[in-house]
This record gives structure tokens, C-alpha cells and sequence, in this order.
């Protein structure tokens, strides 16, 4: 599984930063930060245009220009293309972020199956997948690993958006215990679980405009982004960007689960439907 990528290590391979997701919001941010920080960046996401846009927009000279892989994790064998590339190009992660994902809004037996499996696949499987093939190249390089996650992770189910919550809730739990397991081989592994963020993120679910939750204060994606990174850098297992997100995560404990439960789907349904 790991050997495509290990036969790169020790031959001079230059390190980047693989991000996942990259073509808006949180990721693409993400992708600013990193490059402002003299990293080179290896940046993958369905949307061509956009990462082209983006690539030359954080490009530097006299700097290996970020590359650019337009591909889906969903397709198969999409991530042997990606170690593929990689390996053409000559070069290996020391750091991979994980930041691919999308959620879906609606009680779970009315959404579509098909939809609610791809959430699935894409937040969970596509990111463990990316991990443990890449984690010999990381291993090496004493790299880091970011999963961005959300402060759904926290909450015991999401009335709503079950599937999303359930799987962001597993990223963390996956990184906490990566983190752990690999720290005595200098790995970081940090999960990045940011509220409400406004991004693309809300139009894919299903947002309407008279939804409880974007009622509260949000997030800018830069600086989702770039607590991400500091958090990263400084070793931190799990980052929770803004005041109102570590109070919520901090008060959780105290609360009733049937409480929790009945406040988050009041807060996940749609008061006025989009037209």
C-alpha cells in the first residue's frame, strides 16, 4: 500500500504540503496560510478553474509554482493517482491536511441514500484512506498530519445532519488516537474543529435563510485557517477556532444529552424553505 510513496523517501524528494479540498472556503484558505509560510503546496479538488485561480494567486517567485491535481476522492482509485503524481513530480508530504468533506441538512430518512453514503466516503473513508497511505512519507519526515473536523465532533448526535455529525465526530476521535500512536515517532496529529464558518459549505448542505443555526456568531474562514496552522504548528491535538466555539465545546459536559439533542434539532431546521 505505502511502497509507491516510500520508494520517493530519501531520494532527495522535496516535502510539500498536500491539502485536499482546496478549491474554496476552509480549504483554500488553508492554502493561502501554508504558502504564506513558505510552504510548498501540493493542492487537489474536483474544480480546476479554481485551483488554477488559486495556484496563481499564492504562487511566489522563485518558488516552486503549488501543483495542482483536479481530482475527485470519490472516483475510484483516485488516490493512487494522487501518489502517482506525486511521485512524477518528485515529491512526498511531510505535512496532509485532510480538509475534504461536505455536510448534508435533513432528517436522514428523507435525504437521499446514495448522497448520504458519498458524505460518508468522502469525510471519512477518502481521509483515512489519505492518511495511512501517506504515513510512511510523514512518518519519515517527522511530518504532521490536520483533519479538519468540526465542533459537531463534540455533540452527541446531530438531529438534522445526522451522517455529518457522525462523521466529523469520528475524524476526532481518529486523530486523537493517531495522535497518541504516533507521537513517539515525532508525528503531530491536530484536529481542527471549527463552528460556524461562512463558506460554500452551507449552499452544498441545504441552508435555508430561515435556519436557527446561522443565527450565530460565525467564523471567518482565514481565520479558521489560520488558527489551523498555528494550532498545528504548536502540536495542539484538537484546535476549536473563537470564543463562543470553545465555550459551547467547554459547557457540553454539563448538559443533558436529551437537552443537547432537542436544541440542536431546533436549531437545524429550516423556519422559512428557499423558494
Amino acid at each position: 500500500m505505502s511502497g509507491a510513496i516510500a520508494e520517493g523517501e530519501g531520494t532527495g524528494a522535496r516535502r510539500v504540503t498536500v491539502i485536499t479540498g482546496a478549491s474554496g472556503g476552509i480549504g483554500a484558505d488553508l492554502a493561502r496560510v501554508f504558502a504564506r509560510q513558505g510552504h510548498d503546496l501540493v493542492l487537489i479538488a474536483r474544480s480546476g478553474a479554481a485551483l488554477e485561480s488559486l495556484a496563481s494567486e499564492i504562487a511566489v517567485p522563485g518558488r516552486s509554482p503549488p501543483l495542482v491535481l483536479v481530482l475527485d476522492l470519490l472516483a475510484p482509485g483516485a488516490i493512487d493517482q494522487i501518489a502517482a503524481a506525486l511521485r512524477t513530480a518528485g515529491v512526498s508530504p511531510d505535512i496532509l491536511v485532510n480538509n475534504a468533506g461536505f455536510g448534508l441538512l435533513g432528517p436522514a430518512a428523507s435525504l437521499d441514500t446514495a448522497e448520504q453514503l458519498a458524505l460518508i466516503d468522502l469525510n471519512i473513508r477518502a481521509a483515512v484512506e489519505m492518511t495511512l497511505r501517506f504515513l510512511p512519507a510523514i512518518c519519515a519526515a517527522r511530518g504532521k498530519i490536520l483533519n479538519v473536523a468540526s465542533v459537531a465532533s463534540y455533540f452527541p448526535g446531530g438531529p438534522g445532519m445526522a451522517a455529518y455529525y457522525a462523521s466529523k465526530s469520528f475524524l476526532l476521535s481518529f486523530s486523537l488516537a493517531l495522535s497518541q500512536e504516533l507521537r513517539p515517532q515525532g508525528v503531530t496529529v491536530s484536529a481542527l474543529c471549527p463552528g460556524y464558518t461562512k463558506t460554500g459549505f452551507q449552499a452544498r448542505a441545504g441552508f435555508g435563510p430561515g435556519l436557527g443555526l446561522t443565527r450565530f456568531p460565525g467564523t471567518a474562514a482565514i481565520s479558521v485557517a489560520e488558527a489551523g496552522y498555528t494550532g498545528l504548528m504548536a502540536g495542539k491535538q484538537e484546535i476549536v477556532p473563537g470564543f463562543f466555539n470553545k465555550v459551547s465545546v467547554l459547557l457540553l459536559p454539563f448538559l443533558p444529552k436529551s437537552v443537547v439533542l432537542i436544541i440542536i434539532s431546533r436549531l437545524q431546521q429550516n423556519r422559512v424553505r428557499p423558494r
